[in-house]
């Protein structure tokens, strides 16, 4: 199948970049584009990507609050974050919000193109250079005891927790079911129990919420 994808950016020429190596991809289209993210809201609605590149930093309606509406409106469009800097201060809370992962804009065309591929699939996506920093910023924000994300964590049966953890620390459902020495598909029907459970979108956002929960801390 090929991967539809809508490429929201304020800069023209970033727009137009992504937009040319994006399609010379195998298994890639380019549907759209949009200059805001009120645009990009819009157009998710009216061109169903697969995929939203979104950067951040846009006028009328930034990247978190665009990715917060399309998530909101039960979009079935992944949003893969952009940015020009490891250290922006929004990326955490546009994982909040609901994006699928997260790259640097001066990420390889390659690796830009796995990265389409990887969200589209439902699996979460962490540029390597800002893991760190957003572990600390889980830590830093996590939820106080007693707090409703603590309480959700009850829902989950052993097992559940413990891939969850895993899911947190990184791992892939092949890694997970080597560890666990149980079958890969037996770690998926687990992940689709958790997701339900805790009312997340994907495994990104499972992540947060095991970071959140102090199922997992920094080091």
């Amino acid at each position: 199948m090929t991967i539809r994808v809508l490429i929201a950016d304020d800069q023209a020429m970033v727009r137009e970049g992504f937009s040319v190596l994006m399609n010379a991809m195998p298994g890639i289209e380019v549907v759209g584009e949009a200059v805001d993210g009120r645009e990009a809201v819009a157009q998710v609605d009216a061109l169903q990507p697969d995929v939203v590149l979104m950067d951040i930093r846009m006028p009328e309606l930034n990247g978190i609050e665009a990715t917060r509406e399309i998530v909101a409106a039960d979009s079935d469009a992944k949003v893969l974050v952009l940015t020009t800097f490891d250290l922006d201060e929004y990326v955490y809370q546009a994982l909040r919000a609901g994006a699928s992962g997260f790259l640097l804009k001066d990420a390889s065309a390659r690796r830009l193109a796995d990265g389409v591929r990887v969200v589209a699939a439902g699996e979460a996506l962490l540029a390597p250079s800002v893991t760190r920093r957003l572990i600390t910023e889980f830590s830093r924000i996590s939820a106080a005891p007693g707090t409703p994300v603590l309480a959700r964590v009850g829902d989950l049966t052993e097992r559940e927790t413990e891939v969850l953890v895993l899911i947190a620390q990184g791992l892939s459902n092949a890694e997970i079911a080597a560890q666990l020495v149980v079958a890969e598909s037996t770690i998926k029907t687990h992940v689709s129990r958790i997701l339900v459970k805790l009312g997340l979108r994907d495994r990104t956002q499972a992540a947060v919420f095991a970071y959140e929960a102090r199922l997992v801390t920094p080091g």
